[in-house]
């Protein structure tokens, strides 16, 4: 690692430190949201709520690429600051050339199967005959063709944070980003691809994205531990275990909200294709809130599971408190704005009386819980930067999946169309309790831990 970053993570005052990592990783991860944004809002100014419609029931399958790129980058990036803690570059540079391999892999035989299984899919997750052709065009420039690049960029960009590039990894994220942006209106009104054209743009901007990171590193191999060369890709020394355990409960957090998604979807078709549009608009805009969370929790990441390795635990523990209360700042004023500006936001995106109407309300339900969000995914991150595996898995499973699928069926009974999106607010409340009674005894520990250090220094 170069000395700058080794002086970032070991030296820096505090507050810098956190500011540094988790500033350009919150403006990649907005910058992520808006792009995710721009194919519901450009395919909005069509007109037609089944394109839009489309998007929405085509989305959580292509969400879950982000778990699987969470799964490699999230693990590998754990591991790899905390190789480089403790001095151990050989371990940092084989666990980058395994995320990055198997990575590859994986995303290639998952655009492969949803192909495959594409006809049995997209009916079962809530496309109709208005939708189904629509679904179909999405999916095959966005998976089919997308998903290696779009699982690539992201795991790359976690594994260069760890080793403290944070601007360069926001940069090459924010880049694939702002070239859907411009090239989504290119595809669509220009050469009037429409639903398929925005999912030619997610592609070919995801796929110029991972060639960036691939230069950068390229340049900088002298210097960085991040290496494409197979020599280095092992399965042995524990490293797949570490990385997969560690990744899961990111992964699994997707997983769930594919899940969570695909039932909300499904359920929302039993009243209209406007509900399901109203819905997928309010996702998107929420999709903001949890944004900032994420990048306020992973920026962070390396900072703590570096001196968690190095045994600074008096620092570790300065970092996590910083990165507490500029989260959850930060996600109160969200909140406060999501809420209050809902029917304006959702009305940038479709102007169909009743699509905004169900997206208006439906967006101050899902956001009245973004603080809750923020607790919970530092929790998270905290436990996965220092190799724990069952507390981030346990709260993974909790915030999407444990309880906002069994809320959305049972308030859907009792409530009808207004229910199902209770359940989200629910379910991010009861993860936060849950993650606050596992964080204290951590907390405790670490204190002991610190304490313990000190003394023994002396």
């Amino acid at each position: 690692m170069k000395s700058k970053e080794e002086l970032l993570f070991r030296e820096a005052p505090v507050g810098r430190a956190v500011l540094s990592l988790v500033i350009p990783t919150i403006i990649g991860q907005l910058i992520t949201v808006v792009y995710n944004m721009a194919d519901t809002f450009f395919i909005g100014q069509i007109g037609d709520p089944n394109q839009v419609a489309a998007v929405s029931l085509c989305m959580p399958i292509f969400v879950f690429l982000t778990g699987l790129a969470n799964l490699f980058g999230i693990g590998g990036s754990s591991l790899m600051a905390r190789s480089l803690g403790a001095g151990d570059h050989r371990r940092a540079r084989r666990a980058a050339a395994f995320c990055i391999w198997t990575a590859f892999a994986v995303s290639l035989l998952y655009g492969i199967l949803l192909y495959i299984v594409r006809g049995a899919l997209l009916p079962a997750v809530g496309a109709n005959d208005e939708t189904f052709a629509f679904c179909c065009q999405y999916l095959f420039w966005t998976i089919t063709i997308g998903a290696v690049p779009t699982v690539l960029n992201q795991a790359l960009a976690n594994l260069v944070r760890a080793e403290g590039h944070s601007a360069q990894a926001s940069f090459g994220v924010a880049l694939g980003g702002v070239l859907n942006i411009f090239l989504d209106p290119v595809f669509i009104f220009l050469f009037r691809l429409e639903v398929a054209g925005a999912a030619i743009a997610t592609m070919v901007s995801n796929a110029i994205a991972t060639l960036y990171f691939i230069l950068l590193i390229a340049r900088n191999r002298k210097q960085s531990d991040i290496s494409f060369h197979p020599k280095y890709y092992t399965l042995g020394e524990r490293i797949p275990r570490e990385v997969l355990l560690v990744g899961i409960p990111s992964c699994l957090m997707n997983l769930m909200g594919v899940l969570s998604n695909i039932t909300i979807n499904k359920l929302m078709s039993g009243y209209s294709n406007a509900a399901i549009a109203g819905i997928g608009v309010a996702k998107k805009i929420d999709m903001l809130s949890f944004a900032i969370a994420t990048g306020m929790s992973q920026g962070v990441l390396p900072l703590i599971a570096y001196n968690y390795s190095a045994r600074n635990y008096k620092r570790m523990k300065a970092a996590l408190k910083t990165d507490f209360l500029i989260g959850l700042g930060v996600a109160l004023v969200s909140t406060f704005f999501l809420f209050i500006c809902a029917g304006s936001i959702v009305r940038v995106f479709i102007n169909d009386a009743e699509t905004v109407r169900y997206g208006q309300l439906f967006q101050r339900i899902i956001c009245i819980t973004g603080p809750c969000i923020s607790v919970t995914m530092l929790a998270i991150t905290s436990f996965q930067s220092v190799g724990k595996k069952v507390q981030p898995t346990i709260l993974s499973l909790l915030r999407k999946g444990g309880l906002d699928i069994p809320f959305m069926f049972l308030l859907n009974h009792f409530v009808g169309v207004n229910g199902i999106v209770w359940a989200t607010p629910i379910a991010d409340l009861g993860a936060m309790t849950v993650a606050i009674l596992l964080f204290i005894p951590f907390w405790r520990r670490l204190s002991e831990d610190s304490h313990a250090e000190k003394a023994a220094q002396q």
